[in-house]
């Protein structure tokens, strides 16, 4: 594939826009339009704005379908993206692919346009007429309504040049621009197509395109030239001027102390840029006089806060030595210079913002008299252009004039976003939201919730049940696979949470707790319901240990029509979740209702029975023996004096006890996993105890525990000592030596490096909280053989041991798992000795318009059953790739036969931008994975990717790449294409519209 992009003519674009509108009610794949009110207008420039938002210079502005996908659903301002000298073939060889990496904060190595100034500044003149007929055609506002607003840079050299003065110049006035009366002239011969536009409303399209500019210089330009460009554009040109100003103009310390507050101490700075841009002290003095010229000639005058900001790449998040950062963690400091903008010039200074902007913080942005704003980060997540709808609606206003900047308002707006959880970095790195599978040709629509999650629940599926107060139908799905829910919707680590797409808008569905809603409100009625399974198969089967994997092995047997017994070494079942972890965490009475479901199965149960042989369990007539003995052999520390408890006996005698336990004032837990947490807060509810230390060698970003039991920890007033590494414990202190942290190592965490530093902590009593074992012993014992580590070995597909009829599950086979990774475990044991799958899937579809309702709509977690409705329903329709892509090349093509719409990929309006593959729930890039489309046959030499070029259209031949053969297709052939493919180019080619 080529990075250069090949851009549409005006026709092709005109045809597809109202080829898909009549067909489908799109465009370019944007369903909801927005439909502006002229009551709520402002006024900037001399000319109208029906709303005070729109794309910022970059990706998003670079072609012509991207403006009309921006304008279709609310952009009224357009910041078209930066031209300089430098264009086309020579700056695309400058920057290096791919160049956007958005997934939390964003980075980008890309800067001005792409395409050659002359094919930039026809992109401009056909979107600017595309939207006058849009607006009257879908009567979507007033056709005057928006603005263009040019970007230049980056040296008044390179402005004054032909290319970059003409560009300047017609976008002026653009009257006697050939393209432009092209353009208009084509509108005119076609006006037969429209049926909302008239000739005379194409003859009043005016020439007078653009009459503001924003100046975009770089790094390290001198505040002379700055001023000399912003002259040269302000007194030779006439146009509107903002000067886009840096972070740096807050100085390094400040930028430094401000990232590192908020979480993001990991992204890499040094102090030269800010040495080497522009000086506070220096602007100010400028940008007044740089007023006081526009005032005289009746311009408008302001700053664009803030441009990118530099910095290093260090995890190669891009191939590139530095990159620029923006979004969420930009936002912090951008307001920061408006801050001090906005109070040195009594917010008589214009400001136009870009930096984080997003549908949280838009509000108060503009309400403290910010605006313009426009926006990039935000657009280049999942839902994409969609996400401007929402945010042009909550700012309709009736009578907004700007009358200054409210420079109070805007203090308020910097403090707020440096504690706010939609701006300040997670507490610990985010996990892959990638499934493991490659993304198919066809078909990719999947739930990553349901791909993420050990057992695969009908994730989708009982959230659409839930929302609709069907509890007891919840809890059949439920069930089906999982028949621990009150565990589970209490205590679940909830993996599919990690994977669930809404993290890219702004927190999971809470799957976990819509599971508890199910359990606590249809858990009667659905037991009712259940009977005893007749006994069908002649073996018998035992499970060692009552825990998470034994509970769900027995369940699946006893479902199956085994005869079925636990033995369990304690007074109940619930294996840890039962006797460890904290009652805090998770009441008795609920791990109660989920032994109440085996006992209504017909499970027999033996409790305060230790087994130590295999051999006697089968000459008791049990065949079938799975093994769930879990894993509390005590993991060790390595201490030179003195000796640490061990967490579990520890939560333990807690539980037992109910925290009557006498340890003392000063608690030192040492580790850094789940348990650790769990220890460390049982300890602070402990009698008698002031103060709790968790010591770890890395920092909390880099502990194994998860993000939630940090943060609880934290709650409850943990202390923790980081990059610590125990020595000794004596006289009532534990000694440690002083960490650093290191370059980061093949774990993905930082390396730690040991210094000459001693820290001593008080400690009445120290608790170890390192991993547990297996029971290596046991097994051996057992003529079970093990691995090097002590470790049962089993058939990973069966989990069967070496002893014929003997299956290890749960903890007891790899170690400390999740209660989740231990129904697993407990299901593949049972379907591997009933030899069938155990359980069904409920592949339920939300209806394509409700799921398009909720795409591209940000909220916060709602209460009650209402949380279902965040759910996206990836499972019917995912199309992240369709809505992230700022230059629409990823499309969704209806394909007759076909349940769903297929993805394909349009090489020529590819820039191997990559942003696609960071939202690709798949470990997956679209771009380069997905069936293309090829607009010539030679465009196939340039790429690797599997497509077709259309060769007849009325014959529908194709040239195909397919399994690495290229080969020609015609319709009705025998051909080693599978037929879905076929069915795909023939939509593509029926269609009409690529």
């Amino acid at each position: 594939m080529s990075e250069l992009m090949t851009p549409m003519s005006f026709e092709h674009l005109l045809n597809w826009i109202l080829k898909e509108h009549k067909q489908y009610g799109t465009v370019f794949g944007e369903h909801d339009p927005y439909v502006a009110d002229s009551k709520n207008n402002r006024e900037i420039f001399g000319r109208a704005l029906e709303t005070p938002i729109g794309p910022a210079a970059g990706p998003h502005t670079q072609l012509t379908q991207n403006i009309v996908a921006a304008y279709y659903t609310g952009s009224r301002f357009f910041e078209l993206k930066t031209v300089q000298k430098m264009d086309g073939a020579e700056l695309a060889a400058c920057v290096n692919k791919p160049c956007i990496v958005a997934d939390d904060e964003c980075y980008n190595c890309e800067w001005s346009t792409e395409l050659y100034v002359p094919q930039a500044m026809e992109e401009y003149i056909k979107a600017w007429f595309l939207l006058k007929v849009l607006a009257k055609e879908y009567k979507l506002g007033d056709p005057d309504g928006f603005q263009f607003n040019i970007s230049v840079g980056y040296d008044l050299e390179g402005i004054k040049s032909e290319k970059i003065d003409t560009f300047l110049n017609t976008m002026q006035n653009a009257a006697d621009c050939e393209v432009f009366k092209n353009c208009k002239q084509y509108l005119l011969d076609h006006v037969d197509l429209f049926e909302n536009v008239t000739k005379e409303d194409i003859e009043a399209i005016q020439p007078e395109i653009c009459n503001s500019a924003t100046i975009s210089t770089l790094h390290g330009c001198p505040p002379q030239e700055i001023e000399r460009i912003a002259m040269h554009l302000i007194t030779e040109k006439g146009y509107n001027t903002f000067i886009k100003c840096n972070p740096t103009l807050l100085g390094y310390e400040y930028a430094r102390k401000t990232m590192d507050d908020m979480g993001y101490d990991y992204v890499a700075f040094g102090d030269f840029h800010f040495k080497d841009d522009l000086q506070y002290e220096d602007a100010v003095p400028m940008l007044q006089r740089l007023m006081a010229v526009c005032k005289e000639r009746n311009l408008e005058f302001g700053v664009k806060i803030t441009n990118t900001f530099p910095v290093d790449v260090k995890q190669n998040e891009l191939p590139s030595e530095e990159m620029y950062m923006s979004g969420k963690s930009l936002y912090a400091l951008s307001m920061s210079v408006a801050e001090k903008l906005a109070k040195d010039f009594d917010g008589q200074l214009r400001i136009s913002y870009s930096g984080g902007a997003d549908y949280f913080n838009i509000k108060g942005i503009v309400d403290s008299g910010i605006w313009p704003v426009t926006m990039a980060t935000t657009m280049l997540k999942p839902g994409g252009y969609q996400r401007v709808k929402q945010m042009a609606e909550i700012l309709e206003k009736e009578n907004d004039v700007f009358t200054g900047i409210n420079a109070e308002a805007v203090s308020a707006l910097v403090e707020a976003a440096k504690k706010d959880p939609h701006h300040v970095k997670a507490i610990k790195p985010l996990p892959s939201r990638k499934m493991k599978e490659s993304v198919p040709l066809l078909d990719c629509f999947e739930a990553p919730c349901k791909a993420g999650c050990p057992i695969h629940q009908d994730i989708t599926t009982y959230l659409e049940l839930v929302s609709e107060g069907k509890y007891e139908e919840a809890m059949e799905v439920i069930t089906e696979k999982n028949p621990l829910p009150f565990i589970t919707g209490t205590i679940c680590a909830h993996n599919c949470m990690s994977k669930c797409t809404r993290n890219f808008y702004e927190d999971p569905v809470h799957i976990r707790n819509m599971k508890l809603l199910a359990a606590e409100n249809g858990y009667e009625a659905w037991l009712k319901k259940q009977g005893v399974p007749a006994v069908t198969k002649e073996s018998k089967a035992a499970v060692v240990g009552g825990g998470p994997a034994g509970m769900a092995a027995a369940y699946f047997l006893r479902r199956a029509g085994m005869d079925v017994t636990i033995f369990e070494q304690n007074d109940a079942l619930g294996g840890v979740v039962r006797h460890v972890i904290p009652e805090f965490r998770i009441a008795s009475s609920a791990i109660d209702k989920d032994a109440e479901i085996l006992n209504t199965l017909g499970v027999h149960v033996e409790l305060n029975t230790r087994v130590k042989s295999v051999d006697e369990l089968k000459a008791e007539g049990f065949d079938k023996v799975i093994l769930a003995v879990g894993a509390s052999k005590p993991g060790t520390l390595r201490l030179e004096e003195g000796d640490a408890t061990n967490a579990l006996e520890f939560l333990a005698d807690f539980k037992a006890n109910n925290g009557e336990l006498n340890i003392g004032k000063n608690v030192v837990v040492i580790g850094g996993g789940n348990t650790a947490m769990d220890t460390a807060r049982a300890a602070k509810r402990t009698t008698g105890v002031e103060n709790v230390y968790l010591v770890y060698r890395r920092t909390k970003r880099f502990m194994p525990a998860d993000a939630e039991e940090l943060e609880m920890a934290i709650e409850d007033g943990v202390e923790f000592k980081e990059l610590l590494s125990p020595v000794k414990v004596i006289d009532g202190k534990l000694t440690c030596k002083v960490m650093k942290l290191g370059d980061i190592d093949e774990s993905g965490r930082r390396s730690v490096v040991e210094t000459d530093e001693i820290c001593e902590i008080a400690a009445d009593t120290v608790i170890a909280a390192v991993g547990e074992k297996v029971p290596t012993k046991f097994y051996e014992a057992n003529r079970i053989n093990v691995s090097e580590r002590g470790k049962a070995l089993v058939n990973d597909d069966t989990l069967e041991s070496n002893v014929e009829g003997v299956y290890v599950v749960g903890d007891g086979l790899g170690g400390p798992a999740t209660v989740v990774e231990g129904i697993r475990d407990g299901k593949k044991a049972a379907e591997a000795i009933i030899g069938t799958t155990l359980s069904r899937d409920f592949d339920e579809k939300l209806e394509s318009e409700t799921i398009f309702a909720r795409q591209g709509i940000l909220e916060s977690e709602k209460k009650g059953q209402a949380e279902s409705t965040r759910c996206l329903g990836c499972s019917t329709i995912c199309e992240n790739c369709v809505q992230v892509c700022p230059n629409r090349a990823n499309v969704a093509v209806h394909v007759p036969g076909m349940e769903k719409a297929q993805i394909i990929h349009v090489d020529s309006m590819c820039n191997e931008c990559g942003n696609c593959k960071s939202f690709c729930p798949y470990s997956s890039a679209p771009y380069k994975d997905k069936f293309t489309y090829f607009e010539k046959p030679e465009d196939m030499s340039d790429s690797t990717n599997q497509g077709f070029a259309i060769l007849d259209r009325e014959k529908v031949s194709c040239k195909v790449r397919f399994l690495g053969d290229e080969f020609i297709w015609t319709k009705g052939e025998a051909t080693k294409l599978p037929e879905g493919l076929q069915k795909l180019i023939e939509a593509v080619i029926a269609d009409g519209i690529l």
